[in-house]
């Protein structure tokens, strides 16, 4: 039984091995995710998924080094928190860092016109748009005064004042 606890806590890799490897994993995944988009992803944010992906496959050989030790899942879990903590008190403590960690919003109607820019930019078409205009509650493109792709891949509608 103390064997197996040993064995169980036992790591085949250093510590600070782990903790890079999680780093590493952790920025290559989430500029990946940056440069990719983010609408597929809606109500949850790309630093959730990450994390979220990230600890499940905690105890897989690319992050841990084909190691089923608790100790060594435990490091990498705690390192990948860590970025997931540091990333979002960066972008608040930092403005001008801000942009680079946490995508902005993107206008996709303005006025009632429909921005071909702002759509392209999403890769949303007018009638992901419309549909999205119905489900919030407007009939017609011409009764939004401004509608944002948010930062969390949700789309913001903002109703023309009715004369």
């Amino acid at each position: 039984m103390l064997a197996n606890l040993t064995q169980m806590f036992a790591m085949d890799v250093s510590p600070w091995q782990m903790i890079l490897r999680g780093t590493l994993m952790y920025w290559f995944i989430f500029l990946l995710l940056r440069i990719a988009g983010r609408r597929d992803i809606s109500s949850i944010g790309v630093g959730d998924l990450l994390v979220l992906m990230l600890i499940t496959d905690s105890a897989g050989n690319v992050i841990t080094g084909n190691t089923d030790s608790f100790s060594a899942g435990a490091i990498v879990v705690a390192t990948l928190v860590f970025w997931a903590v540091a990333i979002d008190r960066i972008g608040y403590f930092f403005p001008p860092l801000r942009h680079w960690l946490t995508p902005s919003r993107t206008c996709l109607v303005r006025d009632g016109v429909i921005q071909r820019r702002g759509l392209r930019h999403e890769y949303i078409t007018p009638e992901e748009l419309r549909a999205e205009a119905r489900l919030s509650g407007f009939e017609e493109l011409e009764q939004i005064k401004l509608a944002f792709m948010e930062s969390n891949g949700r789309i913001s509608f903002i109703e023309r004042k009715r004369s």
